[in-house]
């Protein structure tokens, strides 16, 4: 089932949302991926980068069910150790994500399937929003802004992305033309200077070259905060990575 054109030793990493577009590592191989059994979804409560505790957005996570498209990354043995500890540092902040090996279908001859390293939520972290309507997202995203920026700004980034790696994703689309109504000027605008950036990007080598180059009313909804024994519960992974 699985080849063995790539050493043993070296390490595959599926990304499926911002890791597509902004991996933040060396590595020496992207090639387009299949996971099986979970699928791409807005189901992450976002309480600092993209919300706030009173307005949370939401984010991607890895839910079950379905299939994913992604990228499969591959990294080289010796920086195998320095990858792993960035992407703990990076997605297992607060315990909403945990880290799983799980088997993808990369798009290469001589190994079809592979063993990678990606990241899916965790549906007991009260951070998971779970299948939320379609519209109910909408209400949440056109508010919400956090330390990273507006939530409508990463969504549109998201679409535009996945639209550009040649990725469709269906819900994303119909979120997109429903959020259509709340778009602001300046949002439409950055949104469009984000397409034509990575437009240049992938007339080289798209997925490389977008690694390289990366960038009213209220909702009724308060996410609570972690007490002291769930912070145990979902950082525990993190203290034992050593991240």
């Amino acid at each position: 089932m699985f080849g063995s054109t790539t050493p043993a030793s070296d390490l595959w990493v599926f990304g499926y949302g911002s890791l597509m577009w902004n991996p933040g590592f060396e590595f020496t191989e992207a090639v387009p991926a299949r996971l099986a059994g979970y699928h791409r979804a807005f189901c992450i409560y976002s309480m600092h980068y993209r919300g706030t505790p009173r307005a949370p957005g939401l984010v991607l996570g890895l839910d079950r069910g379905g299939a994913c498209e992604g990228i499969a990354f591959r990294v080289l043995s010796e920086t195998a150790a320095r990858v792993r500890h960035y992407l703990r540092a990076r997605e297992l902040v607060t315990g909403v994500y945990r880290e799983a090996i799980v088997p993808v279908r990369v798009h290469r001859e001589g190994q079809p399937m592979v063993l990678a390293l990606t990241f899916i939520a965790e549906r007991a972290h009260p951070a998971y929003a779970g299948d939320l309507d379609l519209r109910r997202q909408v209400r949440l995203m056109r508010t919400a802004a956090g330390l990273a920026g507006n939530n409508i700004d990463y969504m549109l980034s998201t679409a535009c992305h996945l639209r550009l790696l040649g990725i469709r994703e269906r819900r994303i689309e119909r979120l997109v033309a429903l959020m259509g109504p709340h778009l602001t000027s300046n949002q439409a605008s950055s949104t469009q200077a984000a397409q034509r950036s990575a437009d240049q990007a992938a007339n080289a080598a798209r997925t490389r070259s977008m690694s390289q180059n990366a960038q009213r009313r209220s909702v009724e909804i308060r996410a609570r905060r972690l007490g002291l024994a769930e912070r145990k519960r979902f950082f525990y992974r993190r203290a034992l990575n050593g991240g």
